[in-house]
C-alpha cells in the first residue's frame, strides 16, 4: 500500500477511537477538522520512508509511529494559530480550528491529539513492546522541553534567542523525530539518524521563512508576513533573500550525505530530493541548482 493511503488509513482509524459515542460532538467533530485536509504529510512520509529503508519488518509499528508523529503536529499548528500565539484565521486554506469552534474547543483538540498520540503508540506495543517505548520517548523529547516544538514556541517569549536552538527545536525537532522514529521502528539505532532529520528540518524552516517573506495568503493558505509581524529570528531577515537560498543549497547538499548506512539507501536519497523539490518553490530552484 502507498504511504499516503497507509498514513491516511492510519489516522482515520486513530481518529475514529476518539469519537466514539458517548464523547462530546463538537470536540469529536474538531477532531477530525485537525488532521484534514492533510497536506502533504511531510513528516510521516519521511518517517515511513525511513523505517522502508532499514526494513520495515514491523510495518503496524511504523504506520503507529507515523500516526502518532503527524497527530502532535496537527495539535501543535492548532495550539500555534491560537490568539496567544500566532492569532491566525486560516490554516491549510480553511478557517483556522479556533475559528471554527472557538479558543475553547480548540485548546481541548490539541491536547487530546497529543495524548491520542501516545495512547496510539501505547497501543501498537503488542507488536514490541522494547521498540514502541523508544517511540515514545523519542516523540517525547522532541515534543516537550529542553528541546522539542514546546521549547521552540518557548524560545519566542525569551528576550535573546538562539537562533539554531530556536529552529532546531521549532521546527527541527518533529523532522528528528521522523528519522529516528521510522529507524526505531524497523530495528534501528535512533542516533545515527539524527543528523539527516536535523538537516530536512533546517531546510523546512529555511523555505518557510522565504514562504513568510515572499508569497502571499491566498498561495500559502495560511497568513504570511508573521516573522515581522510578531518580530521573529528568519532566515530572511537574517541573510536577505538570496542568502537564504545559498542556505538552502548547503543544507539540501548535506542531507544526502548524512544518510546512514542502511540497504534502501539509495532509495531514500531519492526521498530526501523529492522532498527537497516540495519545499522549494519553482522560482528558486535555479538559485538553489546553481543555474
Amino acid at each position: 500500500m502507498p504511504f499516503a493511503a497507509r498514513i491516511n488509513d492510519a489516522i482515520s482509524t486513530a481518529i475514529r477511537t476518539g469519537q466514539v459515542a458517548p464523547s462530546p460532538s463538537k470536540l469529536a467533530s474538531a477532531l477530525n477538522y485537525a488532521v484534514s485536509p492533510g497536506g502533504a504529510r511531510i513528516r510521516p512520509v519521511i518517517l515511513m520512508s525511513t523505517a522502508k529503508a532499514c526494513g520495515d519488518d514491523r510495518p503496524a509499528l511504523a504506520d503507529a509511529a507515523a500516526v502518532a508523529l503527524e497527530l502532535i503536529h496537527c495539535a501543535s499548528l492548532v495550539h500555534d494559530d491560537l490568539p496567544a500565539f500566532d492569532n491566525a484565521d486560516t490554516r491549510r486554506g480553511k478557517p483556522s480550528l479556533h475559528r471554527a469552534y472557538g479558543e475553547p474547543l480548540a485548546v481541548l483538540t490539541g491536547d487530546s491529539l497529543i495524548v491520542m498520540a501516545f495512547d496510539v503508540l501505547a497501543q501498537a506495543a503488542e507488536h514490541d513492546p522494547t521498540r514502541a517505548v523508544a517511540l515514545m520517548r523519542i516523540l517525547a523529547t522532541r515534543t516537550g522541553m529542553p528541546s522539542g516544538i514546546c521549547a521552540g514556541q518557548g524560545w519566542e517569549a525569551e528576550d535573546k534567542i538562539d537562533l539554531s536552538a530556536y529552529h532546531r527545536a521549532k521546527t527541527g525537532s518533529l523532522f528528528i523525530a521522523a528519522t529516528q522514529m521510522g529507524a526505531v521502528s524497523a530495528g534501528q539505532e535512533a542516533g545515527p539518524w539524527e543528523e539527516l532529520g536535523a538537516r530536512i528540518g533546517e531546510a523546512f524552516q529555511v523555505a518557510d521563512d522565504l514562504r513568510d517573506a515572499l508569497y502571499d495568503a491566498e498561495t500559502l493558505g495560511k497568513p504570511v508576513g508573521q516573522d515581522d509581524l510578531h518580530g521573529r529570528p528568519n532566515a530572511v531577515s537574517e541573510l536577505g533573500v538570496q542568502g537564504a537560498i545559498a542556505r538552502m543549497k548547503d543544507i539540501l547538499g548535506g542531507a544526502i550525505s548524512s544518510i546512514p548506512r542502511c540497504p534502501g539507501e539509495a532509495t531514500l536519497a531519492k526521498m530526501v530530493n523529492a522532498q527537497a523539490e516540495m519545499l522549494t518553490p519553482m522560482q528558486w530552484r535555479a538559485d538553489i541548482a546553481g543555474e
